[in-house]
């Protein structure tokens, strides 16, 4: 809730993509409130929290999504000032270099007890952020594998589909090739099962969110391999 609607989901590779969530804004933004940030965390986050949950491993599928999701983070309290403990304060030069190194010489204008004040800020949203989503997938495993399912079927889901998955409604039949594909992807079908595998789904590991915080917000996300 309350974030960007989910366009599209895709486990098709696109270039070094393994597959991709696209997030469509409903209108124009230019502007970001502390609320729709935290809940942007959470969706970077579920993809590797499906990793945990379905797969009981951690794979590289969701590194993009932590990179993201650190760098969001960190500008919340950087940036933004939207850290509590650390106030509405900007930390370290906004004017970024432009040649290789720049990290080498960028100017620290705070101590090194502010920079671990940072630091922990920083982990702390990320953690919550985490446990959040966590629990919001742990409470909807069934969601997750029917929509897995249906991905492993049809490859490509819109947001509308996805409304229908959560409700527990049947898909209308896709086409493929400009054929008819019938209709298995309602609820307790799974084309994974079938196939004699366990039924988890093939994108569990992948990215379930698309937020590019400062620039260019509901872009296509292409997740690491």
């Amino acid at each position: 809730p309350k974030t960007d609607p989910v366009h599209k989901v895709t486990i098709i590779p696109r270039g070094m993509a393994l597959g991709l969530t696209q997030q469509l804004p409903g209108d124009d933004r230019h502007n970001y409130n502390k609320e729709y940030l935290e809940n942007n965390l959470v969706m970077l986050l579920g993809g590797r929290v499906a990793e945990e949950l379905v797969l009981d491993q951690m794979t590289t599928g969701a590194s993009n999504d932590i990179e993201r999701a650190t760098k969001t983070a960190r500008n919340m309290v950087c940036q933004w000032g939207m850290s509590e403990k650390l106030g509405p304060l900007t930390f370290g030069d906004s004017n970024e270099q432009v040649f290789l190194g720049k990290e080498l010489i960028q100017h620290k204008s705070y101590s090194e007890d502010t920079a671990r004040l940072i630091d922990e800020e920083v982990r702390r949203i990320i953690e919550s952020s985490y446990v959040k989503a966590k629990a919001l997938l742990s409470g909807n495993l069934e969601i997750l594998h029917r929509i897995a399912d249906a991905l492993l079927e049809r490859e490509t889901v819109t947001g509308e589909e996805i409304d229908l998955l959560i409700k527990g409604e049947d898909l209308p039949p896709s086409t493929l090739n400009g054929r008819s594909r019938s209709n298995n992807s309602g609820p307790g079908y799974s084309p994974a099962r079938e196939r004699g595998g366990s039924g988890s789904g093939g994108d569990s590991s992948g990215d379930s969110g698309d937020f590019l915080l400062e620039e260019e917000p509901g872009q296509d996300r292409e997740p690491d391999k």
